[in-house]
């Protein structure tokens, strides 16, 4: 990713036009890869009315509001909200109104049910005590089926982690680092580039939930919004990231990179900056989380907020798909990007690699390529 960004920052204002058809089919080839990852993320995470409701809402906000402070906002009180209808006392008082609703709605059925001649239903005589069936002998069950079975459980073998004490102390230590980052980041009027950047990684490593398409838009606010990169370079290395290997949030190095360019850092220390404070939240929250488990796992409420903001973060991804639609296509004359909508060629491209990845099993590489070559096709009848 760093040399991909030192490659991206000695090019030229423009690019040669195939370059553009080329880039433009990667981004709608992206764009359908992302809404089958959407797909089969929703699929995991909904469980529930209300998670389906909340995968709603974590896409709708997040379409309409891109500030930083919303989106850890949304997710805890998503998971508030799984917390309270989880809850024994919602859940008595959802069981209390279905029962008088099944109640009304059972006695409607005995008013409207038509008598018999002697005013009784119909009531069916069990198998053995019908006439026909006095003098036959029914079938006896097996001398072992009454047995209770026995399982053998064998105890589960736990990894070596820290202890519960230890995990909530590291847990700690890391919101403390956290909020004193942010306060010094509002604080500050003009803080330094260095970080700045690592302030706003560090709080898109830490409100991140779902992988690395949900943490797309959170770049391209922190990053792009600051004009530190411009929407071409963000949007030229999105595409070209996705021929490569490794989780998404590698691209926070070629962004960390380009950022720091023309400053007063060298671009390989903005690199490592960016790596780091992507990275170190998860590691970081995984490491504390894994020593509290064991008391975690068997509280019902951790698994509650867990289940909402799971959903929600699930509903980010959506967010992604948006974002990126609208600035897909790029040529010489929209070098921010305009909408793939433009063109229903690449409404074709974007919805051939989402049927081949749900229908035909196209992984992502070759789905990417694809989008690749038909950029190029369009490029050969359209501009030729």
């Amino acid at each position: 990713m760093y040399g991909l960004a030192l490659g991206v920052s000695r090019v030229g204002d423009t690019l040669p036009a195939p370059v553009y058809a080329l880039l433009s089919g990667l981004n709608a080839a992206t764009v359908g890869i992302i809404i089958y990852a959407a797909v089969q993320l929703a699929k995991k995470a909904i469980t529930d009315k209300l998670t389906r409701i909340l995968v709603f809402l974590g896409a709708a906000i997040g379409t309409l509001y891109t500030a930083l402070w919303l989106f850890p906002v949304i997710l805890v009180c998503a998971g508030i909200s799984t917390l309270v209808w989880d809850s024994a006392w919602m859940q008595h008082t959802l069981k209390r109104l279905r029962k008088n609703r099944s109640k009304d709605d059972s006695t409607d059925e005995e008013k409207a049910r038509p008598m018999t001649e002697t005013g009784l239903n119909t009531i069916e005589v069990p198998l053995g005590l019908r006439p026909e069936n006095r003098n036959k002998e029914l079938p006896s069950l097996p001398p072992n089926s009454m047995k209770p079975k026995s399982r053998a459980i064998e105890p589960e073998k736990a990894p070596t982690v820290l202890s519960a004490r230890m995990g909530a102390i590291v847990i700690i230590g890391f919101m403390a680092t956290f909020v004193s980052t942010m306060v010094i980041r509002g604080l500050v009027v003009s803080p330094p580039r260095a970080y700045s950047l690592f302030a706003n990684l560090y709080l898109a490593g830490t409100v991140i939930f779902g992988g690395g398409p949900v943490v797309m838009p959170l770049l391209r606010e922190s990053i792009v919004g600051q004009s530190w990169v411009s929407p071409r370079d963000f949007i030229l290395g999105l595409a070209l990231i996705q021929c490569f290997p490794g989780p998404n949030f590698n691209f926070a190095v070629y962004l960390g990179s380009l950022a720091t360019a023309g400053s007063s850092v060298k671009s390989y220390w903005g690199a490592l900056i960016a790596f780091f404070s992507i990275f170190m939240p998860g590691i970081i929250i995984q490491t504390g989380i894994l020593g509290m488990w064991k008391v975690l796992r068997s509280r019902r409420w951790v698994l509650c907020l867990l289940r909402g903001i799971n959903a929600t973060a699930v509903g980010f991804v959506y967010t992604l798909v948006y974002n990126l639609w609208r600035i897909g296509f790029i040529d010489e004359n929209n070098q921010a990007g305009s909408s793939l909508g433009r063109d229903p060629w690449w409404v074709i491209v974007t919805a051939t690699c989402f049927v081949g990845s749900a229908w035909f099993g196209l992984n992502a590489p070759l789905a990417i390529l694809l989008g690749a070559v038909l950029g190029l096709v369009w490029y050969a009848v359209v501009r030729t």
